[in-house]
């Protein structure tokens, strides 16, 4: 038992502290959407950088925040069925879908790192008139889905353990 808590709380720990790190973007971005708004109808003087900068903030909760909502299973689901079944069936039902999940988050992983190394090598930018590099944006899909594979870990110690002992694993 002692084992399985050194294992589950660093992780829980850092999905935790990286969906609070990563909030403090969404009132930076407000405040970006916000200037590009005032500057563009007030004073008639719109930004080049604000619709992009806007999209990478946005694009960095999105992806940074996963595991942090995976941790707090306040994920979307549709809960017609699932709701209904007792905690142990769906930590059975997780169980038996979890494989599916690591492969896809191994195959994000992989893609994404291949991709945001080429971005890197190529030096991508976009094809707007500011043109910024593209390489981070694309380099923070696999961060994000190696934080969502590392999340994964301790849930699915969690399941295993509540449907072999049908009691919530005391962390």
């Amino acid at each position: 038992m002692r084992m399985l808590r050194l294992f589950v709380r660093p992780i829980d720990t850092l999905s935790e502290w990286s969906g609070r790190l990563v909030s403090i973007l969404i009132p930076l971005t407000v405040a970006v959407i916000t200037y590009e708004v005032v500057v563009r109808y007030a004073f008639r003087a719109p930004t080049i950088w604000a619709h992009e900068t806007s999209i990478f903030l946005l694009g960095y909760c999105g992806m940074l925040a996963g595991a942090y909502v995976l941790k707090r299973n306040e994920h979307i689901r549709v809960d017609i069925v699932y709701g209904r079944l007792s905690p142990r069936t769906r930590a059975i039902l997780d169980l038996i879908t979890s494989p599916l999940f690591f492969f896809i988050m191994a195959l994000i992983i992989y893609e994404g790192l291949k991709a945001g190394m080429l971005s890197l090598r190529i030096n991508e930018h976009t094809a707007s008139a500011w043109g910024p590099p593209l390489a981070h944006f694309r380099l923070i899909i696999p961060a994000g889905a190696f934080l969502l594979f590392l999340q994964a870990i301790p849930n699915w110690i969690r399941n295993l353990y509540l449907a072999i002992k049908n009691t919530e694993l005391p962390i």
